[in-house]
């Protein structure tokens, strides 16, 4: 296995070097118009590993997944540090403390807080039940986020179907409705949405796109009415729940006071402008390192007064945290060419793409389609300013933000909820995705791989749904 590691290494090396060793003399200010399309191999390759080796080789995937991302993040940093030198240790050093830490934070507080909130009493897994606790997460989520309601919800879900069998299709649901579409109603439900409030779209402007979002939650919510309807006569009675039931009651609630400050930090760090403060040659807002502070103090906070036994009966691990640690880390690092070709917009590798793209519907299937599988922050950022260049070219960007939001209505509303909806598709479309299905996994649910999700899931249900949606809004 180490021989075969050290093989793959030396031909992913080689398979960068040369190219990169051509591109390197010319290298400008911005290297996304420099990067070509096969630079971005190494992230194909994490994608593939998280997708097909747990299914070929599940007993080495569990103990050495770290290495896995470990191989990847190293296959493209070292011939991209050789060659591009300052350039390269700039672009890491950025999307590590830019990005990476941020959002690491971000999960880990909400994932400690949310962990410390216990949900008492019986709560039957029936269909109707399971539908009111997904409605509730995706009414939930444009308040506190998609990572907020998607870690706040999932226990108590995971708990009321603990004695079922049929129950994966409960938590690709929620991950469809709690973890992505429940956040497009608000800047605080979703990244993307947050980066068009700081750019200037009104707070409440993403009201607009309550028809779609609505109308998907209402499709998703009976399908999977009737689906678990279906399941729920499979089960064996036996193994329902027949005790006395126990009334719901919430312990731990003080930890909603951490989750508050939380949502707070987050809110603080996108309207107060405090200038930047220089970190190993990085710009980063002081308002953003504050918000962190602010997180960890949450996260301690809740872990010193959260007694042990509400832990436990969340059944609390630190697992599920430390593997998206892993993964993203090697993601965060090796999605450096792709974001930076995007960026480059029509000067890149996807000119061609960019260039293409005039109408909503257009719009709504390029921003969720590469939201599936790339970070959708950058991608509703560069498709944004995409749109301002074609419609308001020359135009200062606040009066472009303000003719925009008023005059192409159809046009944002489809890139946004195209970055939203769309990061449903896969398990890497959207932060709390992949959380979800560790938690799900910790608890003893056997999730359905990479594949397994997109094919058995979300190509039948969710694009079938945004084929409907094209055709009735955009």
């Amino acid at each position: 296995m180490k021989k075969a590691g050290l093989l793959l290494t030396g031909l992913s090396l080689l398979l960068l070097l040369f190219p990169f060793s051509c591109l390197a003399a010319e290298a400008a200010g911005n290297i996304g118009t420099m990067l070509p399309i096969w630079s971005i191999l190494p992230f194909a390759g994490i994608l593939l590993s998280i997708a097909l080796m747990p299914l070929f080789v599940p007993h080495f995937w569990h103990y050495h997944f770290p290495k896995v991302s470990a191989f990847w993040a190293v296959s493209f940093a070292v011939p991209f540090l050789y060659f591009f030198r300052e350039i390269a240790v700039h672009e890491i050093a950025h999307i590590i403390i830019i990005d990476y830490i941020p959002f690491i934070l971000l999960l880990w507080a909400l994932f400690t807080v949310s962990g410390g909130i216990y949900v008492k009493g019986s709560l039957k897994g029936t269909p109707a039940v399971n539908t009111v606790i997904l409605l509730i997460g995706t009414l939930l989520a444009s308040v506190i986020g998609t990572t907020g309601a998607s870690m706040l919800m999932i226990r108590p879900i995971l708990r009321s179907n603990a004695w079922r069998v049929h129950k994966v299709h409960t938590i690709v649901f929620f991950i469809f409705l709690v973890s992505n579409i429940g956040g497009a109603l608000t800047p605080l439900g979703d990244p993307p949405l947050f980066l068009g409030f700081l750019h200037g779209i009104p707070f409440f402007w993403t009201m607009h796109i309550l028809p779609e979002m609505a109308f998907a939650s209402v499709v998703l919510l009976v399908s999977y009415f009737i689906m678990d309807s279906y399941f729920y006569k499979k089960e064996s009675k036996p193994d329902a729940p027949d005790t006395e039931p126990e009334p719901l009651s919430i312990e731990g609630s003080y930890n909603f006071i951490f989750l508050a400050g939380i949502i707070a930090a987050v809110l603080f760090s996108g309207t107060v402008k405090l200038g930047d403060v220089n970190l190993f040659g990085i710009h980063q807002a002081a308002e953003n390192l504050i918000k962190d502070v602010v997180l960890i103090l949450m996260g301690v906070l809740s872990l010193v007064f959260t007694k042990t036994d509400l832990r436990k009966g969340n059944e609390f691990s630190w697992a599920p945290i430390m593997e998206v640690a892993y993964l993203f880390a090697g993601i965060f690092i090796t999605i450096i060419p792709a974001l930076a070709i995007l960026k480059a917009g029509e000067q890149g590798a996807l000119a061609w793409l960019i260039k293409s793209i005039s109408t909503p519907a257009q719009y709504f299937w390029a921003v969720g389609s590469l939201s599936s599988f790339l970070d959708n922050a950058p991608t509703y950022l560069t498709f944004f300013n995409s749109v301002l260049g074609k419609f308001y070219p020359g135009i200062p960007e606040a009066q472009a933000v303000s003719a925009l939001i008023v005059e192409k209505i159809p046009y944002l509303a489809a890139i946004s909820a195209g970055a939203v909806f769309m990061g449903a598709n896969t398990y890497i479309g959207n932060a709390p995705n992949f959380m979800v299905k560790s938690i799900a996994e910790e608890a003893g649910v056997k999730m359905p791989s990479f594949f397994g999700y997109m094919f058995k899931y979300s190509i039948p249900i969710l694009i079938t749904l945004f084929v409907l949606i094209t055709f009735v809004f955009f």
